[in-house]
Order: C-alpha cells, then sequence, then structure tokens
C-alpha cells in the first residue's frame, strides 16, 4: 500500500472504518454473469444500496458524528439535506444519543420527511433553494450551538465515505478501474484516495449526467466551476461539486465522464431486472457510462459502487 500526502489519507479511512464499523453494514459485492457478457468485461457491484438508510451516505455521517469530542457532540448536529444525507446525519445522532436539526426544503417528499423523523430529528423547513437551506441552517447552529455536519465539504465525512472503496478493493483484488457517481464530490474523494493508496495503477473514474456536468466540466478546464442544472432523473447528482472535494479530485481521479438520461434509465432497468436488487437512479450512473460505451472496460476488472436503494415506488421511470 502506498501512502498519500494530506489529511484526508488512508489513515483517516482505515481510522474511519474501525470507528463505524459497528454502526454500518459491511455490504455484499456481487457479481452479474449476463452484465459482463453484455460489457465484455468482469463487473463487482459494491451494493450500497444495503446499506444502513438505504445509501452509502451512513458511512460518512457516522465517522463524522463519532468523531466529535463528548462536549462538542452534546450541542447536537445540524445539517441541510433533502434526502440521504439528512436520513444518515438523523440515525447517527440517535446512536450517540445527541440532537440533531434538519433543514429540509419545504417540498420534499414526504417518504423523506417521515425516515427523518423516524430517528427524532428536530426537522426545521425552508424554502427549496439552496441559498434557503444554507441561510436556515446558518440560523439553527447560531441557535443551538450544534455542529454543522456537511454532506460532503467534510473530511471525516469523506473518510467515511471512503470506507466503502477498502471494503470493495480487500474483498475484490487486481481490480483495473474503480467507478462512482459524482454530486458534491465526498464519496468520489474518499473513493479515489482509499483506491489510489491501496492499488496505486488502479484507475478511478467517475460518472455524472450530462444534466448536471459541473464536476466533468471543472475536471476538463482544471477548475472548479459552478453550473445551473437542468432536470436530471438522478436528482441526487444535481450538487454543485465542493471546492475541497475538487483539490482531491484533481489530484487522485483519472476520468470524469457523463452520460445521457435515456442511459441512466435503460441501466437502472437493467440491474433491477437482471440483478433482482433495487437501486436509485444515481446509483446506476456509473453503469450508464458502460451500457452507453462512454469508456473502454473491455476486458477489464471493474468495480462499481451502488451508492443507494432509496426510489419512489410510485414514480418509476418506466412502465411495468
Amino acid at each position: 500500500m502506498v501512502e498519500l500526502a494530506g489529511s484526508l489519507n488512508l489513515d483517516a479511512i482505515l481510522t474511519a472504518h474501525e470507528r463505524i464499523r459497528s454502526h454500518i453494514c459491511r455490504t455484499p459485492v456481487l457479481p452479474s454473469s449476463r452484465l459482463n457478457e453484455a460489457s465484455g468485461a468482469s463487473l463487482f457491484f459494491k451494493c450500497e444500496n444495503f446499506q444502513k438508510i438505504g445509501a452509502f451516505k451512513a458511512r460518512g455521517a457516522t465517522n463524522a458524528i463519532f468523531a466529535l469530542d463528548d462536549a462538542t457532540a452534546q450541542r447536537g448536529v445540524a445539517t441541510h439535506s433533502s434526502g440521504n444525507h439528512g436520513a444518515a446525519v438523523a440515525r447517527a445522532a440517535k446512536l450517540r444519543g445527541i440532537p440533531a436539526h434538519i433543514v429540509m426544503p419545504s417540498n420534499s417528499a414526504t417518504v423523506k420527511i417521515r425516515a427523518i423523523e423516524s430517528y427524532g430529528a428536530q426537522i426545521v423547513f425552508c424554502e427549496p433553494t439552496e441559498e434557503a437551506r444554507e441561510t436556515k441552517c446558518a440560523e439553527v447552529i447560531k441557535g443551538t450551538g450544534a455542529t454543522l455536519i456537511h454532506s460532503f465539504e467534510n473530511e471525516d465525512v469523506m473518510a467515511g465515505q471512503g470506507t466503502a472503496a477498502l471494503e470493495l478493493l480487500e474483498d475484490i483484488s487486481d481490480l483495473d478501474i474503480v467507478m462512482c457517481p459524482v454530486g458534491g464530490g465526498g464519496l468520489l474523494a474518499g473513493t479515489a484516495v482509499a483506491a489510489k493508496s491501496m492499488q496505486p495503477n488502479i484507475k478511478v473514474i467517475a460518472v455524472e449526467p450530462a444534466n448536471a456536468d459541473d464536476a466533468a466540466q471543472s475536471f476538463r478546464a482544471g477548475r472548479r466551476l459552478v453550473t445551473e442544472k437542468k432536470f436530471t432523473i438522478a436528482d441526487g447528482l444535481r450538487t454543485n461539486v465542493g471546492e475541497p472535494n475538487f483539490e482531491i479530485i484533481q489530484r487522485y481521479v483519472d476520468d470524469i465522464v457523463t452520460v445521457s438520461e435515456e442511459a441512466i434509465v435503460l441501466a437502472m432497468r437493467a440491474i433491477w431486472e437482471t440483478m433482482k436488487i433495487v437501486i436509485e437512479p444515481s446509483a446506476a450512473v456509473p453503469y450508464a457510462a458502460i451500457l452507453e460505451r462512454v469508456i473502454d472496460v473491455g476486458g477489464k476488472r471493474v468495480g462499481i459502487i451502488l451508492t443507494g436503494g432509496n426510489v419512489d415506488l410510485d414514480a418509476l421511470p418506466w412502465n411495468l
């Protein structure tokens, strides 16, 4: 193993794994002979759809909250989220026995609101804009003394997310490529550091929707760009990549590619039908790049992080 420089390094990810292992699932890595045949590659799917709260976000939030010292933790934690990160923070706070304040847009899905409420968190609603979310969260923190657990611009969160790739590479040796989606970049930063530390020659490739391609544009430009997002079914990836995340991405990621909405739907359906598992649209994005032939994986051993399985079953993108 090769140790990378910087505070987000393999030691931080190994420490995170030890800290959270009793609070998360070690999710399975599943192959698929049919998808291997279709792609001409050996694919290994790290199934974070089976993770606590149904997504990899449980890893980062749990690490960040359990890394707090006791005095800080007792003042509680806060974040703004309309989905998986909010549930992950609420769950981790409940496990630690501390208050959690989750700022949610007023138009959040009822199922997501109920999930966060089920962990006993205090929900504060705001207008459905990024500015309103950040402003309201800052107000909550000022009024409560809670600590912000940002969904991706937090090194303890990144280290926790990196434990998914750590487990993948422990279970499946000699991968040529590891793939994951990119939104804010917490998972990608942790994945890249873990992968390059454990297997320096591995290629790290991120994928995002063409309708939300700020990370790909930034990667090509060599500087972080903030873009307006169009609609994408992979709504978990509409976030602009974070500043500290992009610095890590520039150092350790080999490529960022984009895929069409049609490919995301086809990839999601292929995994549902072939592997008999439920994944959300954002989780289908890496396989969409293989399906759409955006990258050449022929003859390669490819690890893919399936990021989650929280789907609104009343709004599936195909007719059942």
